[in-house]
């Protein structure tokens, strides 16, 4: 017999979150589904299911994260399955990003990430069972000019996950940092990414390219959002789930390729990268 969960999904408005969320509640589960806006709308198009309940949450202030958390509990007692969905992108090369547009990407995909987490932990810790399920993204695995900023606050994720398991394994609370491809949601619509406001000429080969192509990829991505939804389900559902799961042959085909090449510089360089030891001393 299926046990009933309770989900929190940030991010639920739309995409992988809205998915996830209208998955769960297909299976009879329990979903607080946090939206920064028009939490009524959201109700709306999961029909006001009974299990679901609406939280109007922006990650970025803790104040509200924390009495979200502390609502969720009021109503479903407990969390078991945290989606950390809640994030965007933005297109720019590194040197063209100002320091408040780099941190605006920083705060919400990686602050935002910490503050909910931080939130949740005390009640899993409680009841000694729980999953984060922390959503990153195949350039978390390596970069593409255009997407080096936005890839490193999912490298930053990937680090950040793999610091919760070793330190939560114990405690009976498992980790999974999920890496999706590209997928047919809103996240490469042109209100949905951000642009940076600075444009470097000298970029127009690498970066320009990426965001003239970006419009043109949406609405083409070889994933299905609802598929990824069901790899959720499936994953909050095991006994021993992974830590690291890429999602989609793109993603898949990053980690590989990417894992390749760092193999590849170590090999070439290993009688450098291992020649820094003291040279052994002679006993007097």
């Amino acid at each position: 017999m299926k046990t009933q969960k309770v989900w929190f999904i940030t991010g639920a408005s739309r995409g992988f979150g809205l998915e996830i969320a209208r998955a769960a509640l297909a299976t009879g589960d329990q979903v607080v589904a946090t939206v920064r806006s028009q939490p009524t709308q959201l109700a709306t198009i999961l029909h006001n299911h009974p299990n679901l309940y609406m939280v109007q949450m922006d990650v970025t202030q803790e104040n509200q994260v924390q009495a979200a958390v502390q609502q969720s509990i009021t109503r479903f007692n407990r969390i078991d399955v945290l989606v950390n969905n809640a994030g965007y992108g933005m297109v720019t090369a590194i040197e063209e990003a100002t320091d408040a547009e780099v941190r605006n990407q920083y705060d919400t995909n990686v602050f935002g990430l910490l503050n909910v987490t931080r939130a949740v932990l005390p009640h899993l810790r409680q009841q000694k069972s729980g999953h984060i399920i922390n959503i990153s993204s195949l350039f978390g695995y390596d970069a593409i000019p255009g997407w080096g900023l936005y890839g490193s606050t999912k490298f930053a994720v990937e680090g950040l996950s793999k610091g919760l398991a070793v330190e939560l394994a114990p405690l009976g609370i498992h980790v999974t940092v999920v890496a999706p491809g590209l997928f047919t949601t809103d996240f490469l619509s042109t209100d949905s990414y951000v642009a940076a406001e600075t444009i470097i000429a000298d970029y127009q080969e690498t970066v320009g390219l990426m965001r003239s192509g970006a419009d043109a990829l949406h609405g083409n991505q070889p994933g299905d959002p609802k598929k990824f939804a069901q790899v959720i389900l499936q994953l909050a559902t095991t006994d021993h789930p992974p830590l690291h799961l890429p999602v989609g042959k793109d993603a898949v085909a990053m980690y590989q390729n990417n894992a390749a090449k760092v193999a590849q510089d170590i090999e070439a360089w290993l009688p450098v990268a291992t020649s820094t030891d003291h040279d052994h001393r002679v006993a007097a």
